[in-house]
């Protein structure tokens, strides 16, 4: 019975057709496992060969050994040591002008003259009325003189005859007449008095008609010309502005609140001008004023450097480009800064064979990112880490960092030397 069963259940296969279904199902199945690994070694000898196929190239600067000066730039503008701007407190017409631009001057020198008329007629009535009280004090004092002999006649009198004569009405009206009179005179001398002044102020303004020089210096600035008039009612009109001295002058520069606290006096410093573009300038600072200004929103501090100008190569209001010198090291040892940024990328662990799944291996997937460098954890300190390249691998040393003037660092303590190459990026070529 069974075998019958048997019998039977084949005949019904053959019948379908299931068994040659499944033997076609099979070699399928066969065929696909064959296909995958044969792709699988191909993928892994592919990658196998491209990371042989690549190299890895390491850019490096030396370690050297000089001076390191540490700046603050700043910019500002030239001037005078001192310069005085001569006016004029009288009014009038200028009648004439005996300077011109860049005329040295000294002392006591003419500049300018004014139109003295007007004020020679001043003086001319001030004297006048000066004489004229000086009359009325004369006849002040003579009138007192009168007075006070009758008062010395009218006492006699009264002494002799034993206070009967003269009357008291008439001696009281004459005592008064006395009194008016020394008033008078009182009042006349204080006439004479603003007389004299008033022609003292005249002769005074007739000087001032003459402008001359208060300094030995150069004619910077000349504002007036011949025929001119000046109105000096409420505020003395500037004539000229004169320099005291253009071989020693001064430089003042706007320097950032965020160097300020490098700076200091009697630092050296230099500088350059537009006007000499291939020259440098010395200047030692001398001042750094707490005062503070602010434009658009930048806060800067004024700072005063002086310039030696011998030569009188330059010229007030030259705009200067002033690099001054806040610290400086001699003979040390210095690495570019280059070589503090660097940091070797992260290693990634290698995945091994039978970790890889074989759809993975089989599938394309999309390209990984190049590896982020890591920062280095004492970068902002004082200890950092650099790399050096001995047998073909990346070497950590620790550097202690001292003073840097943005392309170069000091290193105060650390195991590299003058000639020692130091790795500052680095490169994968196939």
């Amino acid at each position: 019975m069974t075998n019958s069963s048997k019998d039977l259940r084949k005949d019904v296969a053959m019948t379908l057709g299931v068994d040659a279904t499944r033997s076609r199902l099979r070699r399928v199945i066969k065929w696909f496992i064959w296909l995958v690994v044969i792709l699988a070694v191909v993928a892994g000898a592919y990658g196998f060969t491209r990371e042989k196929s690549s190299n890895v190239r390491y850019e490096t600067q030396p370690v050297t050994r000089g001076d390191l000066l540490v700046t603050v730039s700043a910019t500002g503008t030239l001037a005078p040591v001192n310069t005085v701007d001569v006016g004029i407190e009288v009014s009038g017409t200028i009648k004439t002008v005996k300077v011109d631009y860049n005329d040295r001057v000294e002392v006591g020198q003419v500049l300018a003259e004014l139109d003295p008329s007007k004020l020679q007629a001043q003086a001319l009535q001030s004297s006048s009325a000066l004489e004229s009280a000086k009359a009325k004090l004369l006849q002040s004092q003579a009138t007192v003189q009168e007075a006070d002999a009758q008062m010395a006649r009218l006492d006699e009198v009264r002494r002799l005859s034993d206070g009967k004569v003269p009357a008291k009405t008439e001696y009281d009206t004459q005592k008064a007449s006395l009194a008016r009179a020394r008033a008078d005179e009182a009042s006349t001398k204080a006439v004479v008095a603003q007389a004299q002044a008033t022609l003292d102020a005249n002769k005074s303004d007739l000087t001032k008609a003459v402008v001359r020089s208060p300094i030995n210096g150069v004619v910077l600035v000349r504002s007036v010309e011949p025929g001119q008039t000046v109105a000096a009612m409420f505020q003395s009109p500037i004539l000229f502005t004169l320099a005291e001295d253009l071989s020693q002058m001064k430089l003042l520069v706007d320097v950032d609140e965020a160097d300020v606290g490098q700076v200091r006096e009697d630092q050296e410093a230099t500088f350059s001008v537009d006007a000499y573009p291939d020259q440098t300038f010395s200047a030692r600072t001398t001042q750094v004023r707490y005062g503070s200004q602010t434009v658009e929103g930048v806060v800067t501090y004024k700072a005063v450097l002086k310039v030696d100008n011998s030569s009188l190569a330059l010229r007030p209001g030259m705009t200067a480009t002033a690099s001054l010198t806040v610290d400086k090291r001699e003979n040390v040892v210095l690495v570019p800064n280059a070589v503090l940024r660097f940091a070797p990328p992260q290693t990634q662990p290698k995945q091994t064979a039978g970790s890889r799944s074989l759809l993975s291996a089989i599938l394309p997937h999309p390209p990984r990112s190049e590896p982020t460098q890591r920062e280095d954890l004492t970068a902002k300190s004082k200890e950092q880490r650099v790399w050096t390249v001995k047998d073909g691998q990346l070497t950590p040393i620790l550097i202690t960092k001292g003073l840097t003037d943005g392309k170069m660092t000091e290193v105060t303590a650390g195991a590299v030397e003058p000639g020692m190459e130091l790795v500052t990026d680095m490169a994968t070529t196939k």
